[in-house]
């Protein structure tokens, strides 16, 4: 299939208005949230049109890639605190803000949805709307730039992108925390959820029952955590280089199998979730992120089903980031959602966009 691409706000709405279906594309690091239709591809809508650094904020076109953002923002000290995944990869700004999906950073600043503040998308009219504004204090009104957040397409195709952003830490520390087993580790993780040491990112590999901490902020500072940190569980604390580490974390470079899966879950289920991955044998790989709010699944198309089977038992939901399923991209269970649904009549009641 030919795809379209545009290199203008315009010419993406005079393709929406052309074509029945119509499907945007990025930087394809998330293949499985590519739907039915003619493809548009966004690689012409690219650049930053406005970086505001004295404001914190900037604005770019959808199809500009989260590299190129990050070196701007580095000159200045500064950066995108959520982690934006796949960013070596190619992912593109639209891409990221449509699969909704961050990186470790989101424990401590919040995620995508918190540093979304304007857009300008194509709707299912074919009209360029504009929503929320280029800086904070402007972005008022309904804020559908949130609604925008992991929509994956089904309400227009986004053109231009706002977002705030913060100021870089001056330092930054990274340990490991060995756990002796998947209980003890949601104790820690709780623990340091709770501390005074504000760990900027909290994760867990439940393969190698160990927790990964980052830590920012002035060096005195970060040496005195440290030593509380290593106090509080002795002998099973440990520095690493994190640079490597966290880039290949945000990659997802320790999936291996042809489908990867974001689950939404409660730190309360890590501990059940990682005990069933033991169970397969190595088939179904784990990663916790978040402090144990989001799990990611890696698995091969022989799991896909009792994979699927496991969310339905426990009433979760994984959006497949990675990998092919004629059922779509929802595994699990699946809930209606009616404010969603009256969203989609008003901004595509032609259904021109991939449905809900």
């Amino acid at each position: 299939m030919m795809t379209e691409k545009p290199s203008s706000a315009e010419e993406v709405a005079e393709v929406v208005r052309a074509h029945a279906r119509i499907s945007a594309v990025g930087g394809r690091t998330k293949p499985a949230l590519v739907g039915e239709g003619k493809e548009l591809g966004l690689s012409g809508l690219t650049g930053i049109t406005d970086y505001k650094a004295s404001e914190y904020t900037f604005t770019a076109r959808a199809g500009t890639t989260i590299r190129e953002v990050e070196e701007v923002l580095k000159a200045k000290r500064q950066y995108l605190p959520f982690d934006p995944l796949f960013a070596e990869s190619g992912a593109t700004l639209g891409g990221t803000v449509a699969s909704g999906a961050c990186g470790p950073g989101r424990f401590r600043f919040g995620g995508l949805r918190d540093f979304f503040i304007g857009v300008q998308f194509v709707d299912g009219a074919g009209e360029l709307v504009r929503s929320g504004g280029k800086v904070v204090k402007n972005a008022a009104g309904f804020d559908l730039p949130k609604f925008l957040v992991g929509s994956m397409g089904r309400f227009g195709v986004m053109t231009e992108l706002s977002f705030k952003v913060f100021p870089a830490p001056f330092e930054t520390v990274n340990l490991s925390v060995i756990c002796p087993d998947h209980v003890s580790a949601v104790e820690r993780l709780a623990e340091v959820a709770s501390s005074r040491w504000e760990a900027d990112a909290l994760e867990y590999d439940p393969s190698e029952k160990t927790i990964l901490l980052r830590l920012g902020g002035p060096g005195e500072a970060l040496d005195q955590i440290c030593e509380e940190i290593e106090g509080r569980w002795a002998g099973e604390v440990e520095q690493f280089r994190g640079i490597t580490g966290w880039r290949d974390l945000r990659e997802a470079r320790w999936a291996q199998g042809e489908f990867l899966v974001k689950v939404p879950i409660t730190l309360s289920r890590v501990s059940q979730l990682a005990g069933w991955v033991d169970g397969c044998g190595g088939a179904v790989r784990c990663w916790c992120s978040s402090g144990g709010n989001v799990a990611w699944f890696s698995f091969g198309r022989n799991e896909l089903d009792a994979v699927d089977e496991m969310l339905k038992g426990h009433s979760m939901a994984g959006l497949t980031i990675r990998g092919s399923d004629s059922n779509g991209p929802w595994l699990g269970e699946r809930r209606e959602n009616a404010i969603l649904g009256a969203v989609k009549e008003a901004l595509d009641p032609g259904n021109r966009f991939p449905g809900i």
